[in-house]
């Protein structure tokens, strides 16, 4: 490069300076950039975010005894709550170890989650997390009103073997039976065990009783 054109770079770059005086001296510290093409520094728009509006949390690593009612007298301390629910087995009626809660406010709901997550309770280290609104299952509250009671099992067995059976339900249940029982004496048989098995005894549906007119 020739010391004339050296001179005519820093005549244009005076020129230019000239132009924009805030952007030659560096007297916008503000500015968060400055662009390509020149001219002033400018600013990026300040985005604010958005606040949370869960108000459904997430509590893993729930203890045994730590249920319903105990869930609700610890956390009403932090406000009000709406609705509360324990994952359970649906035969069992067990806890799974793992629930639902929702407060009133979203805030409070933050606070909770801040301060209860990894939270020891009985050599448990809870984990809660907030539920953003549009990741809440439709079905998660269906039926949450109602205490959970466990079916009485003994009662449902009691009524299927006390029910009456058709003929071909009869004979449904003697097959099985009589499966059951072949394959049990080939497994004697291949043990090398002498025994002899003794017969079923009524293999063969009752006949209905006949009913006389005098």
């Amino acid at each position: 490069m020739g010391i004339k054109e050296k001179k005519r770079m820093q005549k244009s770059l005076k020129k230019a300076s000239s132009k924009f005086p805030e952007a030659s001296s560096g007297k916008d510290e503000t500015a968060d950039f400055l662009p390509i093409e020149g001219g002033p520094g400018l600013k990026l728009a300040k985005t604010v975010p958005l606040a949370s509006k869960a108000t459904v949390l997430y509590i893993g690593h729930i203890p045994h005894g730590f249920y319903e009612n105990e869930m609700e007298g610890f956390f009403k301390q932090f406000g009000t709550i709406k609705k509360l629910r324990i994952a359970r087995n649906k035969k069992t009626g067990k806890s799974k170890h793992f629930g639902f809660i929702q407060f009133e406010s979203p805030e409070v709901a933050k606070i909770v989650a801040e301060c209860m997550n990894n939270y020891l309770m009985c050599e448990h280290m809870l984990k809660v997390h907030l539920i953003e609104p549009e990741n809440v299952h439709p079905k998660l509250w269906s039926g949450v009103n109602r205490f959970y009671k466990p079916p009485d099992w003994v009662k449902i067995e009691r009524k299927r073997h006390d029910k009456e059976r058709t003929l071909e339900g009869h004979k449904k249940l003697v097959d099985g039976i009589m499966k059951r029982d072949k394959k049990r004496r080939k497994k004697i048989e291949a043990a090398g065990m002498d025994y002899e098995c003794p017969e079923i005894v009524g293999s063969n549906p009752p006949a209905p009783k006949k009913i006389r007119f005098d």
